[in-house]
């Protein structure tokens, strides 16, 4: 292949248009004569139809005989073209919010789910939008869609509720790169909702439901084994001190009377059931 046909795909577009831009010909050039003409001899009526006015949020691309007047278009503020040999088509450049419907997709791990998202795009080039595709927006509306069913359908479930904004961060990427030859530039992608069956929506209440009871009893378990080893390391120091061990007693009594309640505490001294104790062992 020879080298010097070989072009960027992203200069194709300048190419084309430009290719069409090449001149009008000899009739073409009699037909804008006669056409100035005209406007002359009926000015200063013919004024209305060559003066065209173009929003700030919009531009113009004119054709002249069928061929794009200029590789810029036009705008914004007054316009002035041929009545006859000219026609004027506007694009609007401000950003469009493009609805995609609920879409049923099947993930990677086999679970069907409908999800659905926004499109924010704007049109930055408004000879590319007009000359390289038929309907700009109906063209991107399907793009988003089927962009959309691909890209999620690689994904788990799991991936697909924990990781919406890197899946978008995705879809926006491929979006923008697919659209450059059509004059359009994707400003955001947004992932609005994701359905999931309700068998499995159950199901899934029922696992979380299993972990966090696991989990519970994990941390019960931890609880029982600190406070056994923090009574172990209390007894080791009660028996140290057998004083400590009265003021303890002494402690709860008064811990016990405070409280508002029929219970009657009589003291007893720790002593005397240690010598009950032996006089028992000894008998």
């Amino acid at each position: 292949m020879d080298p010097q046909r070989e072009t960027p795909k992203k200069n194709n577009t300048e190419h084309l248009i430009a290719d069409r831009q090449e001149g009008i010909g000899v009739c073409g050039w009699i037909l804008v004569s006669l056409s100035f003409l005209l406007v002359l001899i009926t000015f200063p009526i013919s004024i209305w139809a060559c003066i065209k006015v173009v929003r700030e949020y919009e531009r113009a691309v004119v054709f002249r005989l069928g061929r794009i007047l200029s590789k810029k278009a036009k705008g914004p503020g007054l316009i002035l073209i041929l009545p006859c040999t000219d026609t004027v088509i506007k694009v609007d450049l401000r950003t469009v919010t493009c609805k995609i419907p609920p879409q049923e997709i099947l993930t990677k791990d086999a679970v069907t789910t409908q999800v659905d998202g926004v499109v924010y795009y704007r049109i930055h080039s408004a000879v590319s939008a007009v000359a390289n595709v038929t309907d700009v927006h109906s063209a991107t509306f399907l793009l988003a869609q089927t962009t959309l069913r691909n890209i999620l359908g690689t994904q788990s479930l799991a991936q697909l509720l924990s990781g919406r904004e890197e899946i978008a961060h995705s879809i926006q990427g491929i979006l923008d790169s697919a659209t450059e030859q059509w004059g359009i530039k994707v400003a955001r992608v947004e992932i609005k909702d994701v359905r999931i069956p309700v068998a499995m929506q159950r199901a899934m209440a029922a696992e979380a439901e299993a972990s966090r009871e696991a989990r519970a009893k994990v941390v019960a378990a931890e609880g029982e084994m600190n406070a056994s080893k923090a009574l172990k390391q209390a007894s080791v120091v009660l028996a140290e001190s057998p004083a400590g061990l009265q003021l303890r007693y002494l402690q709860t009594l008064t811990t016990l009377a405070a409280e508002n309640n029929s219970t009657i505490v009589f003291p007893l001294p720790i002593n005397m059931l240690e010598s009950l104790g032996q006089k028992n062992r000894g008998g």
